[in-house]
C-alpha cells in the first residue's frame, strides 16, 4: 500500500502547515504520507524538529526546481 499524497500547492500559504501537521497528527505508528510542496519545505523541517523532535520521518524523494516532494512519517514503535 502506498503513502497517501497531500498536495498544498493549491492551498493559501497560512493554512498550509495546518493541513500538514493535521494529516501528520491522524497517521497511526509506523505510517506517512508524501508531501508535494512548491518550495522547499525546509522552514516546515525546523518546525517539525523543535515540536516532534525524535517522532518523525524526513525523506526527500524529489527536490525541486518546481516541486518538492518530502516523505513525513511516524516511525513503528
Amino acid at each position: 500500500m502506498s503513502d497517501p499524497t497531500l498536495d498544498v500547492r493549491t492551498e493559501i500559504p497560512m493554512r498550509r502547515h495546518e493541513l500538514i501537521f493535521s494529516t501528520y497528527h491522524d497517521l497511526a505508528d509506523g505510517q506517512g504520507f508524501e508531501l508535494v510542496n512548491d518550495h522547499d519545505p525546509k522552514p516546515l523541517y525546523y518546525q517539525f524538529e523543535a515540536e516532534h523532535t525524535g517522532k518523525y520521518t524526513w525523506d526527500y524523494l524529489e527536490e525541486g526546481p518546481e516541486v518538492w516532494r518530502v516523505r513525513i512519517g511516524k516511525p513503528a514503535t
